[in-house]
């Protein structure tokens, strides 16, 4: 029976999905390589590819554990994880760079980002509580509770400050909810409750710092602020414009050779390879995108159960949520909250995220007729 079992396992195992993956991430290292080839970030495709295999290391281990027994263990990990977040707070434990508390120092391991790896826990979380619930019509109590297990966290990562990682939680609870049984009633109430907070706590001024507010307000008019807010917008739209229908080549952005887009390996990577494979290499991206997304919703369609279904589609939510706002500020038609292009952006943090959540995946799908 176990080696059936092992068997299966490796029959089931997607392969049509971790191809798609790894030509996104060869596209990743490539444009990596090219977009920092003359800057002080050089080599930093390298790391990359470390990164690539560390993941797909990560990925395979994942897929032979059960997810019921992740789901099971997933509140002590999630306390943990709490736990982290509020240590990261603390001066002289976290690690502050660039304005921002995000990071706690393991010594020689480097810095540990506890937001990052919460999004996986959450997505567990949000999973297990709904799944828990039976898929009925959610009391408002239920709904608050829900908003409770993502609004802690949530509050934390904001205190750091760090508004693009929170807000990828949004999704998570979204589809949670959607999926868990909310009605449209309540979806309606809670939708405008939303607008009157957001539009409440922009003009207090208290849920927003200054440069926020700024990099929110500098993608509508870039052009009012052309060297300050709008400046990374301004670029970006410009050397995604200049690579016009087939690119000017790898290596040979303008834009991206002459330091002009900001951290072009990273949350600008999309606009650097726009502006050197031009409209058809952007559009082969955004299919691959795309391609990879299907998969992952037909996954979660054949889910053997209802928690299964949940966590594929909460990462499916947190993917898309992520290319849409990326891919969206790069083009102008979103404000720059720094949130990475996955697969593409150069990024520890973000690529084993990903890598770990197709784990899961991929072993929610090996076990669809296993008892």
């Amino acid at each position: 029976m176990s080696q059936m079992r092992r068997f299966m396992s490796f029959r089931d195992f997607d392969w049509t999905l971790f191809g798609l993956v790894g030509a996104l991430c060869v596209v990743s290292v490539l444009e990596i390589y090219s977009a920092t080839l003359h800057t002080k970030y050089v080599g930093f495709h390298t790391k990359q590819i470390y990164w690539i295999v560390g993941g797909i290391l990560a990925m395979f281990v994942l897929s032979r554990v059960d997810y019921h027994k992740l789901i099971d263990f997933v509140p002590w990990v999630y306390g943990f994880f709490l736990f982290a977040l509020m240590l990261v707070l603390i001066p002289g434990i976290g690690h502050k760079a660039l304005g921002a508390r995000r990071w706690i120092k393991l010594g020689p391991l480097g810095l540990f980002q506890p937001s990052e790896w919460m999004k996986l826990v959450m997505i567990l979380a949000v999973a297990r509580y709904f799944a828990n619930l039976g898929a009925r019509n959610l009391t408002w109590k239920e709904i608050g509770k829900g908003f409770a297990l993502v609004g802690v966290p949530m509050l934390l990562i904001l205190k750091q400050p760090d508004l693009g990682t929170s807000l990828t939680y949004v999704p998570v609870l979204v589809i949670g909810m959607f999926l868990g049984g909310i009605n449209l009633k309540q979806s309606a109430i809670l939708i405008c409750a939303a607008l009157v907070l957001v539009v409440g706590g922009w003009s207090s001024g208290k849920l927003l710092k200054p440069y926020q507010k700024a990099r929110l307000t500098g993608f509508i008019n870039p052009d009012n602020d052309p060297r300050g807010a709008g400046y990374q917008v301004l670029q970006a739209k410009i050397a995604v414009g200049a690579g016009g229908i087939w690119g000017k080549g790898a290596e040979k952005g303008t834009q991206t050779q002459g330091a002009f887009i900001p951290i072009p390996h990273a949350d600008f990577i999309f606009a650097a390879y726009s502006e050197e494979h031009g409209f058809v290499g952007a559009v082969f991206v955004l299919l691959l995108y795309f391609l990879i997304l299907m998969r992952l919703i037909q996954n979660a369609q054949t889910a053997a159960d209802l928690p299964g279904s949940l966590i594929i589609m909460g990462i499916v939510a947190v993917l898309t949520f992520q290319i849409a706002v990326n891919v969206g500020m790069v083009i102008g038609f979103m404000p720059v909250t720094g949130i990475p292009l996955p697969l593409m952006s150069y990024g520890g943090s973000s690529v084993l995220f990903t890598f770990l959540a197709l784990g899961v995946v991929m072993n929610i799908r090996m076990r669809r007729f296993v008892n």
